[in-house]
């Protein structure tokens, strides 16, 4: 009975941990991880009634292209890109206007393995649920 009550207080404090990195780390301070070689860039979405909102995202390339990952539990900006796929993308100071394209099948395993998510990082988030990845097409 003893360990039943600590795994489950084990699991309770891993659930508010995961809680609180997601809404506060990622979600609320947006960290730049410039440090960490991780590249970045920042999305600016809209929604259906015209408020834009900015996100800081991890950015992919892969043959020339450019990506961004749903891997988290908050996925706001995600479900906005879907909606409304007029993005604009800040990389380094230069904002660009793109359209944000979900892939599937071939394109999105090439880019998950490409970038595969290392187990501290899934540890971290909670291990999420399957990525959704869109690719950010220049708009014409």
């Amino acid at each position: 009975m003893k360990v039943l009550k600590w795994v489950g207080v084990i699991v309770a404090v891993y659930l508010v941990f995961v809680v609180a990195f997601e809404t506060f780390y990622l979600g609320l301070y947006q960290p730049k991880l410039g440090t960490t070689g991780i590249p970045m860039l920042v999305i600016t979405t809209t929604d259906d009634s015209g408020v834009s909102r900015e996100r800081r995202l991890a950015r992919l390339e892969t043959d020339g292209k450019l990506y961004v990952s749903a891997h988290h539990w908050t996925r706001g900006w995600h479900s906005r890109a879907l909606e409304n796929p007029r993005v604009r993308v800040e990389i380094d100071g230069i904002v660009t206007d793109h359209l944000a394209v979900p892939v599937e099948g071939e394109e999105l395993e090439r880019v998950t393995v490409e970038h595969p998510l290392p187990l501290p990082i899934l540890f971290l988030m909670g291990f999420p649920p399957p990525r959704d990845i869109l690719r950010l097409d220049p708009a014409v």
